[in-house]
């Protein structure tokens, strides 16, 4: 069954004008008042008792009522079509008046010279209008024109053909270890390879809006391959493909191929030092005193000692890292060694080990310390978002300092910045007794030397220059403990036990560990540390 809106319609008669109120059909919506008024005021009656309009508008009935309007000019009301077109001219809403009861209807001819007047030629719907004709539907949206819409084009993309994903985690065995001879953070390419196949844009189509006016939709975004050396372009240009065994990364939407640097044993007297442009396989050890310096991965199968490791991409120690408290080791991404002990590390990724004793140990992300022990002991842990591990501390109160909430660099910047006020403001001070001295020795009006004078012009001008300098340390100690503060999502997981001794820092706030705790999770909740199950 058909919904229709009920509807009004003048009857206009000797004795006067009467406004007929047709109830609405089938769950269809009465009429509002005020369109009835606007109505009658557009025709010019305004004899009518307004409460009387109101209740035989609104009040539900299913006969037709009537209400008197005022007198009649003998004249009878044609049908009558309101066209409104939405802002983004691409609809045209009709809205369609009865005539009075002995008035005229329109037809399709009238109907089409409406919408023509208004300038609307496009979109128009034929079918809509004679399902009027057919069935005429008052006070009630008609969409009788739909301007067409534009096609938005469809942007390029890329597909690559290995890892991309700095972030992906190495696999584990069963008990939790890493298996490290299964590392799949390395993405390892063959002469011949398919690296990345490009999917060109596919143009877009312009749209037109009821006047004919041209809309053009969202361009699609071009793109091109980007490659460095080691690297063949296909002849559609669609494609690339690897022209040597090495290893594959994206950097900055560039793909590069670089041959892997090998060392078939130890890096000691025999190698001296290895500065690569990409990347380097250690079949051996890194002795201590030497260093190994890659614009790629390094990746070693024996231990690192007390040597110097920088790395451009991620640094994989199978056996581990015992840097005898002079070793230092950083990676630009992610770093995964068997252990850490009396080490300096700093990843601007994750890191994931077996355990860490007494070493400085920095993650920009996550620090994972998995296995069968699992145990952080002694030294100065600090992970952006999470530290996990299964023991915290020892049983002898071992001095364990963990803080995770900020990225660690944000937090040893703030205490450059803090050494940096504390510096100025000890120039300032020097400086401030000799400005102090000179203005009252001009206040006395005692005589000062040429050279004096300049003397002293050179020290306020440099004076000035350190408060300002000052000024500004401040505020962006300002900003550095704010976003301190801000951070409010980072956790500490301990699987096990965290021991007396150990202490906890999420972003602003500190906690000391005062008795022995078992698997709990630490966060920050309305600015205090509280500890919850796991």
């Amino acid at each position: 069954m058909e919904i229709k809106n009920g509807y009004f319609r003048l009857d206009i008669r000797e004795i006067g004008v009467y406004l007929q109120i047709i109830p609405p059909e089938n769950g269809g919506k009465r009429p509002e008042v005020k369109e009835v008024l606007e109505y009658l005021e557009q025709k010019g009656y305004s004899g009518f008792n307004l409460k009387q309009l109101n209740d035989a508008v609104t009040v539900a009935s299913t006969e037709v009522k009537e209400v008197y309007v005022g007198e009649g000019s003998g004249f009878q009301e044609d049908e009558q079509m309101e066209i409104t077109v939405s802002g983004d001219k691409m609809l045209v809403f009709c809205h369609f008046y009865p005539p009075s009861t002995q008035g005229k209807l329109m037809s399709e001819a009238d109907i089409m010279s409406e919408l023509q007047a208004k300038n609307i030629t496009v979109g128009i719907k034929q079918d809509e209008i004679q399902k009027f004709l057919k069935n005429r539907s008052y006070c009630t949206d008609l969409i009788l024109a739909k301007g067409i819409p534009p096609v938005n084009g469809k942007d390029a993309r890329i597909e690559y053909f290995f890892n991309t994903n700095h972030n992906l985690r190495p696999k584990k065995n069963e008990d939790g270890t890493v298996n490290y001879r299964e590392l799949n953070t390395i993405s390892h390419v063959e002469k011949g390879q398919t690296l990345a196949k490009l999917h060109p844009a596919v143009p877009g189509k312009p749209g037109t809006d009821v006047y004919g006016g041209a809309i053009q939709g969202r361009q699609e975004k071009s793109l091109k391959l980007e490659y460095g050396n080691n690297i063949s372009l296909s002849e559609d240009k669609t494609e690339i493909y690897s022209n040597v065994t090495g290893h594959a990364s994206l950097v900055n939407g560039k793909v590069f191929v670089a041959d892997v640097y090998e060392v078939p044993a130890d890096v000691d007297n025999a190698t001296g030092n290895i500065v690569y442009d990409g990347n380097v396989s250690i079949k051996g050890n890194v002795k201590s005193g030497f260093s190994v310096k890659a614009k790629g991965d390094i990746v070693i199968d024996g231990v690192v000692e007390a040597a110097y490791l920088s790395a451009g991409g991620q640094i994989i120690v199978k056996r581990g890292i015992n840097g005898m408290g002079k070793g230092r080791v950083e990676a630009k991404e992610n770093l995964i060694a068997k252990f850490i002990e009396n080490a300096t590390v700093v990843s601007d990724g994750f890191i994931e080990t077996g355990c860490i004793l007494h070493s400085q140990v920095s993650a920009g992300a996550d620090i994972r310390v998995s296995g069968k022990k699992g145990f952080v002991s002694g030294g100065l842990i600090r992970a952006g978002n999470l530290l996990e591990a299964q023991t915290i501390g020892s049983e002898m109160g071992t001095i364990t300092k963990i803080e995770v909430g900020v990225d660690p660099s944000v937090k040893e910047h703030y205490g450059e910045v803090q050494d940096s006020i504390a510096a100025v403001t000890k120039e300032v001070e020097r400086m401030r007794p000799i400005l102090v001295n000179f203005t009252e020795k001009l206040q006395k009006k005692e005589k000062v030397s040429p050279e004096r004078m300049q003397q002293i012009q050179t020290i306020a001008k440099n004076f000035r220059e350190q408060q300002q300098l000052l000024a500004n340390y401040k505020k962006e100690l300002k900003d550095l403990g704010e976003k301190i503060q801000l951070a409010t999502n980072a956790k500490i997981k301990v699987k096990g036990s965290i021991y007396p001794g150990a202490s906890i820092t999420i972003s602003d706030i500190s906690m000391n560990i005062k008795n022995e705790r078992y698997a709990t999770k630490f966060i920050k909740e309305h600015g205090e540390i509280v500890g919850r199950p796991l």
